[in-house]
């Protein structure tokens, strides 16, 4: 892997997308077994897809991939670790303000 430029491939996909009162989600599977990992970027091909309230859908697209560089991987996980820390700086008091 290059220190700056990212590979990059297309592969296939399977979407899985469901819109009812238990689930509300969206799953992509990717064809070809290969971990992503932080910094990683895929792009799902085609039109959008609108799905009623209730229903269920599963279909197959194409998408690319864009494995993250060695820097890009080191500062996502930075930023990562940076953003978990600004929660720890919640505070929680029984004074009321004002």
């Amino acid at each position: 892997m290059a220190l700056f430029s990212r590979d990059r491939f297309e592969t296939h996909c399977t979407i899985e997308i469901e819109h009812t009162f238990e689930n509300l989600h969206a799953h992509v599977e990717l064809d070809d077994d290969f971990e992503l990992g932080p910094g990683d970027r895929v792009k799902v091909h085609g039109a959008a897809v609108k799905l009623p309230f209730g229903e269920r859908l599963t279909l197959r697209r194409s998408a690319t991939v864009w494995k993250a560089t060695p820097i890009q991987r080191w500062w996502t996980v930075l930023r990562a670790q940076l953003e978990l820390t600004d929660l720890y700086e919640i505070t929680f008091s029984s004074e009321k303000s004002g």
